[in-house]
């Protein structure tokens, strides 16, 4: 959906300041808020393949390349890696045995979940010393729409907006 920006207030902010304010703040942010798994020879594509799979439960190599952007040869070396390292198993799909699905292991659920824990618990400490109450529910509010963008971003098709839940924000009330 495309909004115009001529219903807009003229001081408000463009979509394309927003843009760069967004990638500006957010990049630096999701780095350091990136588990950090290096001691464990963990790389930064291994652990975004680490991630699909936690969030998926399980998945096809297929499935995981896709969602990675990357072709399946690309995976397949870092996959065997992993595998040796105890952080996934591959196993049989039951309705099709001549798929392999993904998932972790226990093992590497548990050592995934540490090294988060440990930069959600710094995050934690952080928003409560440098956040009042407003600006928490603030920072909430700002998640929620980041959200939605993160939804179009990643839907595919003409309906990207309307599947994010995207509207026109002219004459709404906030």
């Amino acid at each position: 959906m495309n909004l115009s920006n001529s219903a807009m207030p003229a001081d408000a902010p463009s979509s394309a300041l927003c843009a760069k304010t967004v990638r500006r703040t957010l990049a630096p942010l999701a780095k350091k808020l990136r588990p950090n798994l290096r001691s464990d020879g963990i790389s930064v594509a291994k652990l975004s393949v680490i991630g699909q799979i936690h969030r998926a439960g399980e998945l096809t190599p297929t499935e995981l390349a896709a969602l990675e952007g990357v072709k399946l040869q690309t995976l397949t070396r870092l996959l065997s890696e992993l595998e040796i390292g105890g952080w996934l198993r591959r196993t049989r799909d039951a309705s099709d045995g001549r798929r392999s699905l993904l998932s972790l292991t226990p093992r590497g659920s548990k050592r995934l979940f540490e090294a988060a824990r440990d930069k959600h618990d710094r995050l934690a400490r952080l928003i409560e010393l440098h956040l009042s109450v407003a600006e928490r529910s603030q920072l909430l509010a700002a998640c929620a729409l980041l959200e939605r963008l993160d939804v179009a971003l990643s839907a595919d098709g003409a309906d990207a907006d309307a599947a994010a839940g995207l509207e026109p924000a002219v004459g709404k009330v906030a």
